[in-house]
Parts: C-alpha cells; structure tokens; sequence
C-alpha cells in the first residue's frame, strides 16, 4: 500500500512538472510570436524574422507563425523563402483567407501571375465580400496591366467599406498613376478626413501631391506624417525629394544626412545629397558624394551615371579619376565580349571612351567594330589613336592592311569627307524637373543622359545638346520648336523621359512628341528588373526609337546617271533596293505620329542601289516626267512597298509598343506598404 502511494506521488509530482514545463514553453512561444508581430509593426522586418524563426523552431506547428514569417519574408522581397513559408502555412490551415491571400500577393511578386489568379478566384468565390482579397485582386489586376480594373474593383468595394483607409489611399495612388490627379486628390483628402491620426494617410497625400506638382502641399503632408510618427524613413526620404525639387538644396542635404546617420548604407540618401551639392555648384564636394555612395553600392547605376557625368563635366581628361571610372567599363566590355553579347560590350567600350577618350581600349573597341563588319569605322578609331600619339606597330600594320583593303571602296571613288555623312533626324533630350522617382530623386534626368550618350553613336538620330533638364512640358516645346531660329539645327522630335522604380525594377517611359506642333508621336515603356536596369531599358528604348523612325537620306554625288547617298550597309541598304528621289526642301513632318508626307510632283525620280559600302551607296538614277530635276541635295526615301509614288509613301506612325503585364514599379512597391 505504501509502495503504491508513493509511485502515485512521483506520477503526480511528474505530471506537475511536465505540466509547468509545457505551460512556460507555450508562453515563451506566445512571447516569441508577440515580439515578431511587434517587430512588424515597427516594420523592423529583420527583427520580425528572427522571432519567428525561433518561435517555429520550438513549435514548427504555430500556424500564425509561420504564415507571419512567409509575410516578413515577402516584405523583405525574398519571394523564393516567402513562398517555401506560405506553402507550409497553408497546409496547416488551407482554407484560411489570410493565407490564401499572401500566396497569391506572392504569387503575384513573382511574376507567376496565372497561378495568383487561380488561388485569389477561388478565395472571391467563397468570400465575394473580402476586402483583403479586394486588395490582391487589384494588385494582380495591375500586375497584368488592368489598372482600370483594378479602379473598378476599389471602388465597388468602397461602396460597401467607405471609410477604409488601405482602401480609399490604394484607389487614390492608382488613379494617381493613371493621371487622374482630380480624382486622386479627391480620395486622398477623404482619407485624411476619415483617419486623420494615421500618420500613413498624411505620407500618401504628400507622394500624391508630389506627383501632381504640388510641392508646397506635399511638403505639409510629409511634414506632418514625420510630426505624428518622428523619423519615418520613407516619410523623411520624400520630404528631402521634395526640398530638392523646390531648390532648398541645404534642407535637402540636412534631411540626407540624418538619413545617412540613422542608416550609413542609403544609398539613396547619399544620392539625392551629391545630386543637391551638384545643383548648387559644389562640384568637388559632389563628386566626392558620389564616389562615396558608388563605394557602398558599386551596382547602383544611378549612382555612377550621376558620378560619370560629374567627372566628364568636371575633371581634365587626363584625370586619374577619369582612368580608374572608365577601367571599369572596359573590363565590363571585355567580359561581354567573350560572352558574346555584343550590344552590351558595345556600351560599355563607349562609355569607357566617353569618360577616358585617350584609352589603350580604343583598339578593343575597334577591333570590335571590325568583327561586327565595320572595317571602315574600324579604320577612323586606329587612325585617332594615332593621331593622339598612341600608334603602335600592329596598330600602324592594320592600318596600312586596312587602308589597302578599302581602297576599292566607294569612298575612294567618290571622297567623301566624313563631316558630309550626318544623321536625318534631329531630337532633343530632356527630363522634366518635376519628375522625380521614389528610389533615386531627378531619375529622370539620369536616364535622359543615358539615351542621349546611346544615340550620339545612332547613324539614325542626331541629337542636339540641349540642357536635359527642363521645368515643365511647354518649357521643353518651346526650346525644340525654336532651336531652327538664328540659324541653329532644327530639330524634328524631342522626347520626354521618366523613370519608375523600385528596389530591384525598373521601368523607363520615353514620350516622343513632334517639335513642330507638340503633339505626341510615340511613346515606349521598358520595364527591366535585376542587375543592369538602367542600362538595358536605355538600350531597347533606343533600339525601338531607330526602328520607328523610317529611312531617310541624301544625294550626295550625281555623275550622269549614277548617284551617291550618305547611307550604306551600316544603316540596312542592299543591293536592287529601289528608292525615291524627293525634291529638296519637299519633305513634310507629320503634324502627329511618326514620319513625313510629300506630293506626287515631289518626286523628281528614283534611286536603284547598285553597289552598298559600309556608310554610303551608290545607284542608278531614273528621272520621273520630261525634265531631269535630279540634282545633289535631293531627298532619299524608301517606296511605298504597294507603289513607288505615292504622296503618303513614307508617313508611318509608330506602332504601339508591346503590352509589358508589369505594373509600376513605384505604385507596386507603394501599394505593398499599405498592407495592414
């Protein structure tokens, strides 16, 4: 009996303990699982992971947990982890909503936008009236490219929700978006209405103001998001854009610099306070900025375009600074060499160059020219360098082969001097000031001198140089309207550049509009993401632009029948080609659209190719009517493909561009903050 009474006490004794044990395990994940949701609030997303790691680690079953941790994850844009989490969240609770809704915002990021649908329609099918699965619906509608229907779906659901903030402020950066500014203003002040503690609705209504130019408004909105909630990031970060684009640089610079304490590693600060010191005229102190900044992120290509313009701009050409910058393009253009990518190493030499003219890599360059079948272009580079004093014995032996092998081109049997061989279509680049992305304040102007530096090397397009920045739309119509007046270039086109971005994306807007009229001509949106954005969108950008643009050329030579024009192989001419020969002076500029007009009388005769060398070409000619009008001066252009003279002939509008199903990049990362 008392064997038994004392087995029972160590049982109960036992079963006590384990009891206690268990209890202040519970109560330590518990613990852990407030900490990480704390730590989310704080959107101290680094903090949030290791809670909930840790809480996982003691109960791999906490449902909330793991679906939290696949959350911190997504904020963190790890969508490979955040997608390994929510899959284990959504066996352990399937039908939750909460989790259903997180895959597919996942989904979404992805870019698995199927799959996003397929899981948010069945969600909307049990629960029509959820509003987080509003939220994500619309998200993937503007993933898609549906940004109307994503407004179709807000405001349905602002019918029956009318005082939700996350809804009222989505709808209003959507429509913001789509250029709606009136009707943005108006759910953004409703939203300021219904919560006008929420220091959120305040940061949203200074970005809205922001994107409709108005800049004093929008530095009262930032102010007060920061005087509800003191050192919000974001908040401080838009409100030192905006000091920089009211021309209060030292507020700017103040603003960047505690940016800068709080996190040495914002590149984005660091930016926005070399592009202050650069708009102020302290270029030294600029240049040191930026160079810092490229330290602490050398793959931000805002950064070193800004640095690069800097030391082009600022330095001597024989600068050490210049050397060890352009050194970096030409290893660049070496690699993609090897690799083949040939329109990647063609920039990168160029670059080079641009920055350090007098480089050893010149050679590299042309000999690169030379396997893209250049040999003349190939020639004038081995020719400068010797010019410059750089001329070797390979290099003097390739010219002397060089030189023999051309001479039985075209530019021997009709000299040409090369001043005579220009681009036909004039453009002028400019960002408007007043642009100005989340990431990286006045990236516009960036991108602008980006394309400008691509298409100085255009045998299409000539660009004039012009300041890139420019206040408004009409300031940027009058200077390429009046840059004909006093006997300067006129120019045909300009084109207005914006960039979106965020983190990791991209997305570059060129606008191409008619000089004469202002009216719009094209219009291409690349949207790019990884390493290289700005680069590569610069780059198809301008490879569209070129397309667009139809052929158009010059009578240079006329000897009896034969004639001479300033385009060869280079620009796509090959033999039994037939063109039209337009009288001088008779090409007409749509008004809108893209490419020009004559009459039938314009045309004095044609032009059948014969022979194409790299740069000209030479034909026979063939006068149109009795007389022979064919003179050296007269316009070339390509024959209708239905008949030869046709007066709209050569009128092509550019097509539209191709329909991208990536959203905004800066709207998405915006509409991803306000999730609750």
């Amino acid at each position: 009996m008392l064997k038994s009474r004392i087995c029972l006490h160590i049982i109960i004794f036992l079963f006590c303990g384990f009891f206690q044990v268990s209890a202040q395990q519970a109560r330590d994940v518990a613990s852990l699982y407030e900490q990480g949701r704390e730590a989310m609030f704080n959107e101290d997303w680094y903090s949030a992971t290791e809670a909930f790691l840790e809480c996982l680690r003691r109960n791999p079953a906490h449902t909330e947990a793991t679906r939290s941790l696949a959350e911190a994850y997504y904020e963190l844009g790890e969508y490979d982890e955040a997608w390994t989490w929510v899959r284990k969240a959504r066996a352990l609770a399937r039908l939750n909503s909460e989790t259903v809704n997180l895959e597919a915002s996942i989904l979404t990021a992805m870019g698995r936008l199927n799959e996003a649908e397929s899981v948010i329609r069945e969600l909307l099918a049990r629960e029509p009236y959820n509003r987080s699965a509003v939220f994500t619906a619309a998200e993937l509608d503007i993933a898609r490219g549906r940004s109307g229907e994503a407004v179709t779906r807000y405001k349905n659901a602002i019918n029956r929700f009318g005082d939700d903030r996350r809804l009222l402020v989505s709808l209003a950066l959507v429509l913001g978006s789509l250029g709606d500014m009136n009707g943005a203003s108006m759910y953004i002040e409703r939203a300021q209405s219904e919560h006008p503690d929420d220091y959120r609705v305040p940061f949203f209504a200074a970005y809205i103001g922001s994107r409709s130019g108005k800049i004093s408004e929008a530095i009262r909105n930032a102010e007060r998001c920061l005087s509800l909630r003191p050192g919000y990031a974001p908040a401080r970060n838009l409100l030192a854009s905006l000091r920089y684009r009211s021309g209060d640089y030292p507020e700017a610079i103040k603003l960047a610099n505690e940016a800068i304490s709080a996190n040495r590693k914002n590149t984005s600060a660091w930016f926005l306070k070399g592009m202050s010191q650069w708009r102020q005229g302290r270029m030294s102190e600029a240049r040191s900025t930026l160079s810092m900044a490229q330290g602490i992120d050398a793959e931000d290509e805002f950064i070193r375009a800004a640095y690069e313009e800097l030391l082009i701009s600022d330095t001597p050409v024989e600068s050490a600074e210049r050397r060890n910058q352009a050194n970096y393009h030409f290893t660049r253009g070496a690699d993609f060499r090897k690799r083949n990518l040939t329109n990647e190493s063609l920039f990168e030499y160029r670059r080079g160059l641009r920055i350090n003219p007098y480089a050893d890599d010149r050679r590299e360059y042309a000999e690169l020219l030379r396997l893209q079948g250049y040999p003349a272009l190939q020639l004038e580079e081995l020719k400068f360098m010797v010019d410059q004093g750089k001329g070797t014995r390979q290099i003097n032996d390739a010219i002397e082969t060089w030189t023999n092998r051309l001479s039985t081109s075209l530019t021997r049997q009709w000299p040409v001097n090369p001043e005579e061989i220009n681009p036909h279509w004039g453009i002028v680049i400019f960002s408007v000031a007043g642009q100005s992305a989340m990431e990286h304040t006045d990236a516009g102007f960036i991108a602008a001198s980006y394309l400008r530096d691509i298409l100085n090397h255009s045998r299409k397009i000539k660009v004039q140089n012009y300041e890139l920045r420019e206040a408004s739309f009409a300031s940027a119509f009058r200077v390429a309207r009046e840059t004909g007046i006093g006997g300067g270039e006129k120019c045909d086109y300009f084109l207005l550049t914006s960039v979106s971005e965020h983190e990791r994306d991209l997305s570059l807007k060129a606008e191409l509009f008619v000089a004469r009229t202002g009216a719009k001509a094209a219009e291409w949106t690349v949207f790019r993401a990884g390493q290289d954005r700005l680069r590569n969108a610069a780059l198809n950008v301008t490879a569209k632009m070129e397309a667009a643009l139809p052929f158009r050329s010059v009578l240079l030579r006329r000897n009896a029948d034969r004639g001479l024009i300033d385009k060869g192989k280079a620009d796509g001419v090959i033999a039994e080609t037939v063109y039209n020969v337009i009288k001088k002076g008779k090409l007409e500029l749509l008004s809108s659209g893209i490419g020009f007009n004559y009459l039938p009388d314009d045309v004095v005769g044609t032009l059948t190719i014969s022979n194409a060398d790299e740069e000209i070409s030479m034909g026979k000619l063939a006068r149109q009517g009795f007389f022979d009008l064919i003179s050296a001066g007269d316009e070339v252009v390509a024959q209708s493909p239905a008949n030869g003279s046709n007066s709209n002939s050569n009128s092509k509008t550019a097509a539209p561009p191709a329909t991208v199903y990536v959203a905004d990049p800066e709207l998405r990362s915006l509409l991803m903050t306000l999730r609750d």
